[in-house]
């Protein structure tokens, strides 16, 4: 079976794992989900892997072109190694490419990641097309891969994307540590890690002035641990009563295509209003 394959494959299960969870706890249906909400969630989960696909061939085609005898240069590299280069020329970037996305110079291409007034595995790749289409770490990943990081490649995405959409979902897994005493230290260790729904919720908080939301920070992905090193962690052990977009509350979500191609398609909100969000700062 192929890298793909496998690839494709375990992240499916762990996705579909996720939502019928959702589904039985009768909270992957949101009611605060609008009728472009629904569509966008459905456009995003089906063309995503499309996009990541692709950006991933481009890069090893780059890769085959300009470097042709470097295929498989680095296959004999020891595990440890690959993780620790994938740590940071996937994770790493994309920690500050997510932090560059809360600015109003890349927000745009962001925006439709925080238009979601609730949390669930359906937002999980909820993000503009070109957000991913112009990520670094994609793009480093296929020269990675090219290089000859092949099937660790596969076990560090499956890992990643695990604590993703754990992190997403409603499920709130961490919360049966915080119950539980004797999980006390597993509980710190892991929320200063990886990345988990307390963390993680508050970074889509409709506010920041409660306690609780901090959608100034916490933009770790895989490793919460960037956000600690860097001065952007706040670690509650509590969730947001409320996310999403204060001008979305106020004028109504925008049309799932002007949130998914912008700027292929014109956003009145955005180009009217572009930095003066409460995600973002004025230009």
């Amino acid at each position: 079976m192929q890298e793909q394959t496998v690839q494709i494959l375990c992240i499916l299960g762990v996705f579909l794992s996720f939502a019928l969870a959702e589904l039985i706890k009768g909270r992957f249906f949101a009611p605060e989900a609008t009728r472009e909400d629904n569509r966008l969630d459905v456009a995003v989960t089906l063309l995503f892997p499309l996009i990541s696909l692709a950006v991933l061939s481009a890069s090893t085609a780059l890769c085959a072109w300009l470097m042709p005898d470097m295929r498989g240069a680095l296959s004999q590299w020891p595990v440890w190694k690959m993780v620790l280069v994938l740590l940071v020329a996937d994770d790493l970037t994309q920690y500050f490419w997510h932090r560059l996305s809360h600015t109003s110079v890349m927000w745009p291409l962001h925006r439709a990641h925080h238009s979601a007034a609730y949390m669930s595995v359906r937002i999980v790749y909820r993000n503009n097309a070109f957000y991913y289409a112009l990520m670094p770490g994609i793009w480093l990943s296929g020269m990675l891969v090219y290089l000859g990081f092949g099937w660790v490649y596969v076990g560090y995405s499956i890992v990643k994307l695990t604590v993703i959409i754990g992190a997403h979902s409603s499920v709130r897994w961490d919360q049966w540590l915080y119950r539980w005493p004797a999980m006390a230290p597993v509980a710190w260790l892991l929320e200063r890690t990886i990345s988990t729904p307390a963390t993680h919720f508050a970074h889509h908080a409709l506010v920041q002035d409660d306690g609780i939301g901090h959608y100034t920070g916490n933009y770790g992905n895989l490793l919460f641990v960037w956000d600690i090193l860097f001065g952007t962690a706040l670690i509650t052990r509590r969730y947001p009563p409320a996310y999403g977009l204060a001008d979305d509350r106020q004028h109504g979500s925008e049309s799932w295509w002007v949130q998914f191609f912008y700027p292929v398609f014109k956003s009145r909100r955005i180009d009217t209003v572009l930095g003066t969000g409460p995600h973002t700062p004025p230009p």
